[in-house]
């Protein structure tokens, strides 16, 4: 497909460098470790920012509250830190902040240390990356884990490696899968202990369902990178624990998946996607990591579903969904499916977020996941029914709703809470006719871009409400005929990016997680593709397409301040506070799956001159 083809023609690091710049002077002083209390405790901590999500619940939530609502307005920029060179393309990443230094990484697979009150880099390590890497959707990377004296972050050619955070000199790496064949890694790995053996473990997921892969989730030995646990996430795939067989993932037959003639699982079981590419919450309560699980493979939903059947009747586990996973052992414990038999790639990526709120009805204090999909609907998750013993998937006692956050939903009108299945319209693009080479194509809302995407949401315990950054627009939609080949996209389905409104793509939305309402939305002409982040200032930051950094009031959508960074936003923001002053920082730098897959959205995203910068921002002591 276009949008593939387009990101394997991007040149690779061909000549990257394997480098550890030190500081002007000589080795920088070695820094405080990091433990798992300062992790376990990152939400309540905020002179730091040690986790992708600023905790173990992902809610991207900070007590800082010195910049508000009342003062906003007053924010100056303090430093800009250029990324350099020619590799500028998209820079989705989230930083991590730890004892005055901001870690953050780069498109091509770098990373820097930087300086946090003045921009100084410190040291930057740059992967050496083969020219047969086959990255879907930019080369992108989102950001990077951290624990002991060590940062970790993955690589475009299926790698992982952990830096000395102090001088950047490589400890060790690890190759976990064969890029040739389209494995990748573009999410932040994630730090979690198992609360039964008290181990520390680093955990990072696969990339590269359009090459048709097997996604997988790892544990790892944060110390030496060994590792610990892996589970497929296609059903009847094998599991590993401590180098040796485990179980298979969900039944070992995989009845969910077609079978030929014979029995045997027909080509789409040995490539059928699920890989769990964004980052991993933590249930520590219940010893879960909790992630989303991507699209299956092939895009084309008839190489899934027997042949003269239902497609309903083949949902594909365990794809497009919501994966609740022992951290002692990798066992799947739970599972919710978001879009079965995923036929529009609806994958199930974006951040699961946990939350607790009292029923209304009950006065009972329920234990939920939250997910804004990219099939346009709102799930709401007990995650105590999800993981309570059999059942799963799509336990009906588990959903608590799943309500419409984008408008213009095509696939289906609702979702049936007693079953815990959607009700679809038959918004399917059916086979090919004979002889023909295509079938008719179908007009779907929201696209495979999704009502959302990979960028994070946000939750507020203060409004008690989710931030989603949301886009509608649609796609005119057609099957193909295809048969797998190593390296090659594995889609099976042709399609056009579409506006859906005039006056807007973008649409910023705060929902109720009780009730389902949207509270309030703003709109942007712009797609939105940047995370989200809320303070206890009353305040939600987020970037647009079109470059700034915008701050609005969390409780009426108000916006109050923006910022002009000089290419756009497809990060995440972040804040801390230092020497008693609160800093916001974020990457620039446009890039991204959007300006990829073209369509109607090429004459915007045209627009967008390219950069790659991080910025950093706070108020003058003046107008505290």
């Amino acid at each position: 497909m276009k949008g593939i083809n387009q990101a394997r023609r991007l040149k690779p690091a061909v000549l990257a460098l394997a480098l550890a710049t030190l500081c002007a002077g000589g080795a920088q002083a070695a820094g405080k470790a990091v433990t798992w209390d300062d992790i376990r405790n990152d939400d309540k901590t905020p002179g730091d920012v040690l986790t992708y999500g600023l905790g173990l619940k992902a809610q991207r939530h900070s007590p800082l509250k010195t910049v508000n609502t009342k003062n906003v307005a007053g924010l100056v920029p303090v430093w800009s830190f250029s990324f350099g060179g020619e590799k500028q393309r998209g820079q989705e990443a989230q930083a991590l902040v730890h004892d005055g230094v901001i870690y953050v990484t780069s498109s091509y697979s770098r990373i820097y240390a930087v300086e946090a009150k003045t921009g100084k880099r410190l040291w930057e390590y740059e992967a050496r990356l083969p020219e047969d890497i086959r990255p879907c959707c930019d080369v992108v990377n989102r950001g990077a884990a951290i624990y002991g004296d060590k940062i970790y972050f993955g690589t475009l050619d299926a790698g992982i490696v952990a830096l000395n955070k102090d001088t950047g000199k490589v400890v060790w790496k690890k190759k976990w899968g064969d890029h040739k064949v389209g494995y990748t890694m573009t999410g932040a790995p994630f730090v979690i202990q198992d609360q039964h053996s008290g181990k520390v473990l680093l955990v990072h997921g696969s990339s590269g369902d359009e090459f048709g892969v097997v996604g997988w989730l790892f544990a790892r030995d944060p110390e030496t990178g060994e590792e610990v646990w892996a589970r497929p996430m296609v059903e009847g795939h094998m599991g590993r624990l401590n180098g040796k067989e485990s179980t298979p993932t969900g039944d070992a037959s995989a009845p969910t998946w077609p079978k030929d003639k014979d029995g045997k699982p027909t080509e789409a079981w040995h490539h059928g996607g699920g890989a769990p590419w964004q980052t991993a919450s933590f249930d520590i309560e219940k010893n879960m990591v909790v992630i989303g699980t991507g699209n299956p493979a092939p895009w084309n939903t008839w190489k899934r579903t027997q042949e003269g059947d239902d497609p309903r009747n083949w949902p594909s586990l365990f794809t497009s969904g919501q994966a609740y996973v022992d951290a002692s052992t990798g066992e799947l414990k739970g599972f919710f499916q978001h879009t079965p038999n995923d036929a529009w790639d609806f994958s199930g990526n974006n951040s699961v977020v946990l939350f607790e709120y009292k029923d209304p009805k009950t006065g009972k204090l329920v234990k939920a996941s939250a997910h804004a999909d990219r099939n346009g609907f709102f799930f709401v998750t007990d995650r105590e029914k999800l993981t309570n013993g059999a059942g799963y998937p799509n336990k009906p006692t588990s959903l608590i709703g799943a309500w419409p956050f984008v408008e213009g939903i095509t696939w289906a009108k609702g979702w049936d809470l007693s079953t815990g299945k959607p009700i679809e319209t038959g918004n399917r693009p059916p086979e090919p006719k004979a002889g023909a080479d295509k079938g008719d194509s179908v007009f779907v809302s929201p696209p495979f871009l999704g009502g959302t995407n990979w960028m994070p949401m946000s939750y507020s315990p203060d409004t008690g409400l989710f931030y989603i950054p949301a886009n509608h627009w649609a796609m005119d939609y057609w099957t193909e005929h295809l048969t797998y080949k190593a390296g090659s996209a594995y889609l099976g389905q042709g399609f056009r990016i579409k506006r859906l409104f005039d006056d807007h793509v973008g649409t910023l939305r705060a929902m109720d997680p009780k009730t389902g309402k949207i509270a309030w939305e703003h709109k942007e002409k712009f797609p939105l593709w940047a995370g989200t982040l809320t303070t206890a200032g009353g305040l939600l930051f987020t970037g647009t397409s079109d470059g700034f950094i915008k701050a609005f009031d969390a409780r009426t959508g108000k916006e109050l301040w923006k910022f002009q960074t000089g290419s756009g936003i497809v990060s995440v923001p972040i804040t801390w506070e230092q020497d008693g002053e609160q800093y916001i920082g974020l990457s620039s730098g446009y890039g991204g799956a959007v300006p990829l897959w073209g369509g109607d959205m090429a004459d915007l995203t045209k627009q967008v001159t390219q950069g790659g910068s991080y910025w950093v921002f706070k108020l003058p002591k003046s107008g505290r």
